[in-house]
């Protein structure tokens, strides 16, 4: 891939109608080369045509999206080269291998002597855990495997961009979990932008996520970013076990001193005191915020770190406020 752009997708108030809905509504995005892009939203919230406009599926009404900094609708052609595509329910001929039905889109972009192309197909194979299956026909395959044979599919031209849809959905919890693993060994290779509406998978893989609803973009950020909360605030979490009330009202005191501490809420429970402390200044608090409590040796910390939110707590305030207007 050329380097010289680390943008790998790119829209520019990308909009598209169906009659009279409106499924997208000038979509701004941007994914970085190499990451693990988490597409994420309600079902209905527009993802799977976003997808499709990417692909040059469907045609925008108003907008532009480029790929590897190509149009979409212009440079198609030279777009899919580069792309492997997982659809959302893929279809296979049943009576088929795994390795048949790799080998044949193999040969859709490789020409050349039969054992190298045969090489490929069993890397492909190996890469999703499918080589013990290889010669069996798909008929007797898991969901999950189904899904494993796809992306092995969609790799197989080693291809710049991987794009997924609901690569997931309607997996059991194993077969989701091979799923995972499958994307998180891809990250090294290629750029994943994935579409999905299970929070925890987001959460477990991706860099990036974006929140799509109602065909609106509410939200783009790198995960951690979007789990230290919707201000410019960062929060630290600090558990103390409570010595004496003397004690923890000096650090209390210590520590709301600070130009640079906004907010300390405090919470009392089984002999331990929990603080959440709100910072403006982060490198500040890294340096001095532990220094100030422990500067009463009679105190001891059980815990302390960031404030992290899970993505569902995130994505219901997000999605509600947004449903709420």
């Amino acid at each position: 891939m050329d380097t010289s752009n680390s943008l790998v997708i790119e829209t520019r108030n990308l909009s598209k109608t169906f009659k009279e809905v409106q499924a997208l509504s000038g979509l701004n995005l941007t994914v970085k080369q190499n990451s693990i892009f988490g597409f994420l939203g309600p079902n209905g919230a527009g993802k799977s045509t976003t997808i499709k406009l990417l692909l040059g599926l469907i045609q925008p009404t108003g907008g532009q999206a480029s790929i590897f900094g190509n149009d979409v609708q212009r440079g198609s052609v030279a777009i899919r080269k580069r792309v492997g595509y997982l659809a959302q329910d893929p279809r296979y001929y049943d009576h088929m291998t795994a390795r048949q039905i790799v080998n044949y889109t193999a040969r859709f972009f490789y020409r050349g002597p039969k054992d190298l192309i045969e090489a490929r197909v069993q890397e492909m194979l190996e890469m999703v855990g499918l080589e013990d299956k290889a010669d069996r026909p798909v008929r007797g395959f898991s969901g999950g495997e189904r899904q494993r044979l796809g992306i092995a599919q969609a790799q197989v031209n080693y291809p710049d961009l991987l794009i997924l849809d609901e690569p997931a959905a309607s997996l059991d919890p194993m077969g989701r979990h091979d799923v995972l693993d499958v994307m998180g060994r891809l990250r090294k290779y290629t750029t994943i932008f994935y579409s999905t509406h299970i929070l925890d998978d987001v959460q477990r893989v991706s860099d990036t996520v974006a929140i799509l609803n109602k065909g609106m973009l509410i939200a783009e950020a790198p995960i951690n970013q979007l789990l230290s909360g919707d201000d410019d605030l960062v929060k630290f979490d600090i558990t103390l076990k409570n010595e004496t009330e003397a004690a923890i009202a000096g650090a209390q005191s210590r520590v709301t001193q600070q130009p640079w501490v906004k907010n300390l809420s405090t919470t009392a429970e089984d002999g331990l005191v929990h603080w959440q402390v709100s910072v403006s200044d982060e490198a500040a608090a890294d340096d001095m915020l532990l220094r100030l409590i422990l500067e009463d040796r009679s105190l001891k910390v059980n815990h302390f770190g960031y404030k992290k939110y899970e993505l569902e707590e995130v994505f219901l305030d997000l999605v509600g406020k947004e449903n709420s207007i």
